[in-house]
């Protein structure tokens, strides 16, 4: 079997996602044929390798699991927490999955859980430009052109915010539509403004919606759901064309039948 990087291996392993994994290598947190590895770039043979996660084997997931969390207010996005309670003890499966980003202990909403490391990089990794809807409630009222601001971007530690869509639901309330995802990025762009954020809730990542979903309920995705998902971060058709490579794409099929009717 063709070799890859460790940090791949570990994400196709549903043990998390790339960027985590490389936290977890250089940490000195993974052996592979028993010798500590601490660099991320290491390859590895499915096959052949036998890789540890802090003691304890690891093998790539046999199935897929994507499962939708509204997460309450008060709730750690982690897998566990001597002090709060965490999303991992909210969702009761058998299979070992984790949270795809993050939200803190004050923010609610929808989060994503799964073992396919390949979805969560994809999602995460600022470079693939995913939507993540927020409603969001601040105090004091935003500046009359805040909004606007909003939407052109912030400069955060130096570096411009990408535009986001804003629409402004009243002196308190907006609804912010961001394609990336810098750590507390909604508070500190409000806090740029002189204001606070009061309540914040994340009510869609790209096609996936909270809905009524009540806080702290969990559910499966759907199948229309979760192929649309893996529709929109370049995965569905990759995949299928792994799993089949002599077939034929569907514009060169259209070419073939074409030329047959010529």
């Amino acid at each position: 079997m063709t070799p890859v990087r460790l940090q791949k291996y570990l994400a196709d392993c549903g043990i998390c996602s790339r960027r985590k994994a490389e936290e977890l290598i250089a940490a000195g947190r993974v052996t592979v044929n028993g010798a500590l590895i601490t660099q991320a770039g290491t390859k590895v043979d499915p096959e052949k390798d036998f890789v540890k996660v802090g003691g304890k084997p690891v093998r790539p997931a046999s199935q897929f699991v994507y499962i939708l969390l509204h997460k309450p207010v008060g709730v750690i996005t982690a897998a566990e927490d001597a002090k709060n309670p965490t999303v991992s003890a909210l969702v009761k499966t058998p299979h070992r999955v984790f949270h795809v980003g993050r939200l803190d202990r004050d923010s609610s909403g929808l989060l994503l859980l799964t073992n396919d490391g390949e979805l969560a990089n994809r999602l995460t990794h600022p470079r693939f430009a995913h939507e993540k809807e927020y409603d969001v409630e601040v105090a004091p009222a935003l500046p009359e052109d805040g909004a606007e601001q909003l939407a052109r971007g912030i400069y955060l530690d130096g570096v411009r915010t990408i535009p986001a869509i804003v629409r402004r639901k009243s002196a308190r309330r907006f609804r912010i539509i961001l394609k990336e995802g810098r750590n507390w990025q909604v508070r500190r762009m409000v806090a740029a403004l002189g204001c606070n954020v009061v309540k914040l809730k994340r009510v869609r990542i790209e096609n996936l919606r909270l809905g009524a979903m009540p806080p702290g309920a969990w559910r499966h995705l759907t199948p229309r759901e979760r192929i649309e998902l893996l529709r929109r971060t370049g995965l569905h058709d990759a995949r299928r064309a792994a799993k089949n490579p002599k077939a034929p794409s569907r514009r060169a099929a259209g070419e073939a039948q074409g030329a047959r009717h010529a």
